[in-house]
């Protein structure tokens, strides 16, 4: 009988990436219905070939299978974002985590969507919390909210005679939490870089050199691509990076693939404003823990930030304004912000929504706490009306919600990815329900008596 249980706990942890069949037409009726952009009282939402069919308040199409949803909240899959899932298991055991690159020859061209585990255990977890999406970063040791164990700087060379270290910590890209094989969305969809005291390291301790060694790579970069031809033949002058590196960053250069820049001080975020300006690239701030004192300035300048709302302690000295007021004053100014979940959202991206909740208690509206988790995140990385957002020709990222979204006792009834209804288990449940009674199968067979 424990060989039995174990076989099928263990096929039962398979199934969990295991694709899913046929997509039949659902509607989900009678719910309240958080759109991202509007709330529809008693509303419809047809799913139909893995995308959003209708959203409406008419009845359900014939031979559609009906959600009963009265009473409940039905929402857009929500958007984790500076998020490591599918790219770390345990942060702290080097071998599970394909975050980080410290490379000789490497550092901007780092692509970490061809380390993604579509069979990751923080996978289900993180879609039980409404998480069906996600825009996974690379780390680096200033990244804003993450999790890192690794003491080096960043990738890049020494010996070698490339940059070293490297200001760049290589490429994001967005992942679907749905179960199969492949969760890639879209590869290098941003580029990753430290600011303020991480780049400052970098840059060999001060933040004036950061600032000149980024000027002198873009013009390095637009030599590059300027001289290619001229570069082959060897009949170019030295250049600080890979020619690797050296591709990846023309789309930064000509402001095509947005630049995620982790910056918290306030006088820091002004320097990039201008950096972006002069260089004409295309930046995201991350962190911005002091954003609310310059808000104008960043909303002036168009530039979206990804955010904790929960950073009040300043635990250095850029951080020394922070304070949990900082996403309403933010939102309040023009400010497009995406909200993050905590430590790099790998183990705790469930806890978005209630990162999302705590900035409402803190004067940010209800509506924008939504639009922070789903459609904010979505235009901020070039997605807009693809995910993120309840409407036709969406994704089928759906969630059925008991109550509220935002609050913590509200659990789903219901989760579909890509028009797929999920499994409402994850491995944390298997393990909770094999050793909560102590019964048949409860311990593995080397600790049972014989």
């Amino acid at each position: 009988m424990r060989l039995n249980a174990l076989i099928a706990s263990a096929a039962l942890a398979l199934t969990l990436a295991t694709p899913a069949v046929a997509q039949e037409t659902v509607a989900i009726t009678g719910g309240r219905v958080l759109t991202g952009t509007s709330v529809i009282e008693n509303g419809t939402v047809v799913i139909a070939n893995g995308r959003i069919a209708s959203v409406g308040t008419g009845a359900a199409p014939a031979g559609a299978r009906i959600i009963d949803a009265r009473g409940k909240v039905v929402a857009p899959g929500f958007v984790a974002v500076d998020s490591g899932l599918g790219g770390s298991e345990v942060s702290s055991v080097q071998g599970s985590n394909d975050l980080s690159n410290s490379a000789n020859t490497l550092s901007a061209a780092f692509d970490l969507s061809y380390g993604l585990d579509p069979w990751s255990f923080t996978l289900p977890v993180a879609r039980l919390g409404g998480v069906t999406r996600a825009v996974v970063t690379p780390r680096h040791g200033g990244s804003s909210g993450g999790h890192s164990h690794d003491d080096s700087d960043f990738a890049g060379a020494g010996h070698g005679g490339y940059q070293s270290p490297g200001l760049f910590a290589g490429q994001a890209a967005v992942i679907h939490l749905g179960q199969g094989q492949d969760i890639l969305v879209r590869p290098r969809v941003a580029m990753v870089a430290p600011f303020g005291e991480a780049g400052a390291r970098v840059a060999g301790g001060g933040r004036g050199a950061e600032f000149v060694l980024f000027k002198e790579t873009m013009a390095e970069v637009r030599l590059y691509a300027r001289n290619k031809a001229a570069y082959d033949r060897a009949a170019l002058r030295d250049l600080s990076l890979s020619r690797a590196d050296l591709e990846a960053l023309i789309p930064v250069a000509e402001g095509r693939m947005p630049l995620i820049v982790s910056v918290s001080r306030a006088s820091d975020i002004r320097q990039v404003l201008r950096l972006a300006r002069e260089e004409g690239v295309k930046v995201i701030l991350d962190g911005a823990e002091e954003g609310w004192l310059v808000a104008d300035e960043i909303a002036a300048a168009g530039v979206p930030v990804l955010l904790h709302p929960n950073s009040n302690l300043p635990g250095n000295f850029q951080t020394r304004a922070s304070r949990m007021e900082n996403a309403a004053a933010l939102n309040a100014a023009g400010v497009v912000i995406a909200i993050k979940a905590n430590e790099g959202a790998v183990h705790r991206a469930r806890e978005t929504r209630y990162n999302a909740g705590n900035a409402v208690s803190h004067g940010l509206p209800f509506e924008a706490a939504i639009a922070a988790i789903t459609v904010n995140p979505a235009r901020i990385f070039g997605f807009a009306g693809q995910f993120g957002e309840l409407r036709a020709g969406a994704a089928g990222d759906v969630v059925v919600w008991s109550g509220d979204p935002l609050e913590p006792l509200s659990q789903p009834s219901a989760v579909f990815v890509n028009g797929v209804e999920q499994p409402m288990q994850a491995r944390n449940l298997m393990l909770r329900d094999r050793y909560k009674d102590g019964g048949e199968g409860a311990m593995p067979p080397a600790y049972s008596a014989r």
